[in-house]
């Protein structure tokens, strides 16, 4: 049986199960649920595992060092995008730029990399100071959407230097831009059909769009561009709506 929880589930190893029984023993997991959570006897907890198994747990004990918890239930999570999709996103200012990492977990991107791109708002020595936090943020949003696997956010790269040496690594590359008409996702795909297994990659652009210079280079590497529409959107609201038209589009099932 599948639980419908408002909760977010907690990653630990096999190793922790003994008996039937998960003992937290990693202190940082054993302070959040204790401390932070302030979770109680009798209280359910979610758990998940490497091999994507999902626990149903009943608190049982908390001491110092441990903390334990009796399985209910277990049921191998469906939690996870059926279509490996990769977003390339310019780097944005710290709220938008952080909500679009939320937004690229929870809609089950395998990997997302920030791009330094011509109109970024954000300095290239700030944006690489913050790369451990764009990854903490991946993990946390993973947690809170019950996803079974973590997204890799990878070390910022750029825009140029990625297209022209890892372009060749996706079987399918959309370009959202607003300069783009009448060229949609649905166009793309009955000109392009989605096979499965096929790699996919979304770019997006910055709170300036693309310069005129990355402009070229899209048409030099015969790269597509994509509308979203008339309308103009916020970086970060334009990278959940391409994302989530691809996955519509191609299926999930």
């Amino acid at each position: 049986m599948v639980y419908n929880h408002v909760m977010p589930h907690f990653f630990i190893k096999t190793e922790n199960i003994k008996n039937n029984v998960i003992e937290v023993t990693d202190r940082e997991l054993l302070n959040h649920l204790v401390n932070a959570r302030r979770v109680r006897v009798g209280e359910k907890v979610l758990f998940i595992d490497e091999n994507k198994i999902q626990y149903v747990t009943k608190i049982c004990d908390i001491e110092r060092k441990v903390l334990k918890a009796e399985i209910v239930d277990k049921y191998p999570s469906f939690r996870e995008l059926a279509i490996d999709l990769t977003v390339a996103r310019c780097v944005l200012k710290q709220d938008a730029d952080f909500s679009a990492i939320q937004k690229a977990t929870e809609l089950g991107v395998k990997t997302i990399i920030p791009l330094l791109c011509d109109n970024c708002a954000v300095k290239e020595s700030v944006v690489r100071a913050k790369s451990d936090k764009f990854q903490k943020i991946a993990d946390e949003s993973v947690k809170q959407c019950e996803r079974a696997d973590f997204p890799v956010v990878t070390e910022p790269e750029n825009l140029d230097e990625f297209l022209k040496n890892k372009s060749k690594n996706y079987d399918k590359i959309l370009v959202f831009s607003e300069r783009a008409k009448n060229f949609g996702i649905k166009k793309y795909f009955a000109q392009n059909p989605y096979q499965e297994g096929d790699k996919i990659l979304a770019v997006i652009g910055c709170e300036g769009g693309f310069s005129d210079r990355e402009f070229k280079l899209f048409e030099e590497l015969n790269l597509s561009e994509i509308s979203l529409g008339r309308l103009i959107m916020r970086a970060d609201t334009a990278l959940t709506a391409a994302l989530f038209g691809i996955i519509q589009e191609v299926g999930d099932e």
